[in-house]
């Protein structure tokens, strides 16, 4: 139904800066809230940021208040991470998700998902 591929990962020192990107396939991009999601080596899954539908709504895991900021652009049929400040701990495989139902930040139901882009913030 949504096609998402991320891009913008890559290698960063600490203190810097990064911007995500996730492209949506369709003209229904706006039907859909969206997150962003990582992944660290031995780690599961975690919920790092989300936006409503209309991005009037948004909300942040505690590990990343005022460093990460999400947004979209539904024109572009985007939605963005940008990542400043970022920390060794940031390190993940950062995966972009698509949730159809009622916005529910971080306890939405993510149906379709995007293949990941590597995150390495070096100490």
């Amino acid at each position: 139904q949504v096609q998402l591929v991320e891009s913008g990962g890559g290698l960063v020192q600490a203190g810097g800066s990064l911007r995500l990107s996730c492209a949506a396939s369709g003209r229904t991009f706006s039907n859909y809230n969206m997150g962003w999601f990582r992944q660290a080596p031995g780690k599961e899954r975690e919920f790092v940021a989300s936006i409503s539908k209309s991005g009037v709504f948004t909300d942040y895991a505690d590990s990343v208040k005022g460093r990460f900021t999400i947004s979209r652009d539904n024109a572009r049929n985007t939605v963005y991470l940008q990542m400043n400040s970022l920390k060794p701990e940031d390190t993940a495989v950062y995966y972009c998700a698509a949730d159809p139902f009622y916005y529910n930040g971080g306890g939405g139901k993510y149906n379709f998902w995007g293949q990941g882009t590597q995150v390495t913030v070096s100490s």
